[in-house]
């Protein structure tokens, strides 16, 4: 346990020092640092870890918001080709083909794809993309597609709207299923979150020991301590929640549960975070500046993003019933 607390100690140190260096992190980079692979066979040029050290990877990038394609060419795409063929996930390792994932189920019928699906992660500028079809997953060039830009309030994301009129797919794969997909990606969103979460409180509690008013930090007022107070409470919860879906995950366990209450508390929390830390700020908060909208931005995007709150509460109570 203790091998594994380095390594992981060591890969956030690393992934922290890159990220920090600029917001937009190009494709080359991840695949350079060896992150693309880090899920993929050790005998197809991975690192053969598991979603326990994605994770620490996506939290790293949720703290320093960045902009880059991990989420839907990396993180998303391993687990829709964990049955592939080797030389599909090789490339996902040495980022020769870049590809992005379709969350939604599209109909096929004598071998041709349709459907339309939106908020694709990543899919602009992506060679291939995977779409699930039944009891499998269609690897299709992103040539065959109608792939259009879809701008949102978060200017870090890059989202799309993927259309299929008649796609012939290359192939298609073994797949477990879409529900199992849509597990990742929401608990993927939660870790994204609980960095936003965690770096807002650290700059929070870095301008409050600063910043004076009536001759004294304003960290030192009653008020102020309360609202820190509330953030690290939520965050801490949140970091429960988030470390029990993730090892679900990496288990290869049922996550619907854990995945669902990681995100609909983890992701509601992270916006009322970024909230309370805008306003702590006062004034220089709500500059450009400051840079605190931007998480604000990226954490209500994660609040809506593969099921809102509301839904995943009501996927939860179904599964109760």
């Amino acid at each position: 346990m203790s091998d594994f607390a380095e390594f992981h100690e060591e890969l956030c140190s690393v992934a922290s020092d890159l990220l920090a260096k600029d917001r937009e992190v190009e494709w080359a980079v991840l695949v350079d640092a060896g992150w693309t692979g880090l899920e993929v066979p050790e005998n197809v040029g991975g690192a053969g870890a598991t979603f326990t050290e994605t994770a620490l990877i996506l939290r790293q990038m949720g703290r320093a918001a960045s902009a880059n394609h991990y989420l839907g060419s990396a993180a998303l795409t391993v687990a829709a080709l964990q049955h592939a063929p080797g030389e599909l996930l090789a490339a996902v390792a040495d980022g020769s083909s870049r590809f992005a994932v379709v969350t939604d189920e599209f109909a096929i019928e004598s071998g041709k794809l349709c459907g339309r699906a939106g908020f694709v992660p990543d899919a602009v500028g992506a060679d291939r993309l995977l779409i699930p079809v039944g009891d499998g997953v269609a690897v299709v060039p992103a040539s065959a597609l109608t792939v259009s830009a879809q701008p949102v309030v978060d200017e870090t994301r890059t989202l799309a709207t993927v259309t299929a009129d008649g796609a012939i797919p290359e192939k298609i794969v073994e797949f477990e299923g879409a529900s199992a997909l849509l597990d990742r990606a929401a608990v993927a969103i939660a870790v994204d979150s609980l960095g936003i979460a965690e770096q807002m409180l650290s700059a929070t509690v870095d301008y409050v020991k600063v910043r004076h008013q009536f001759g004294r930090p304003i960290g030192s007022f009653q008020a102020v301590k309360h609202a820190c107070a509330d953030m690290l409470v939520a965050i801490e919860v949140s970091r429960q929640l988030v470390a029990d879906a993730v090892a679900a995950i990496a288990d290869g366990a049922d996550a619907a549960i854990p995945a669902a209450m990681a995100k609909s508390y983890t992701c509601s929390a992270t916006v009322d975070v970024a909230g309370k830390a805008m306003q702590l700020h006062g004034g220089i908060g709500y500059t450009w500046e400051s840079g605190i909208h931007t998480y604000l931005k990226r954490a209500a995007l994660n609040r809506s993003w593969f099921g809102s709150p509301a839904t995943q509460r009501k996927r939860l109570s179904q599964r109760y019933h």
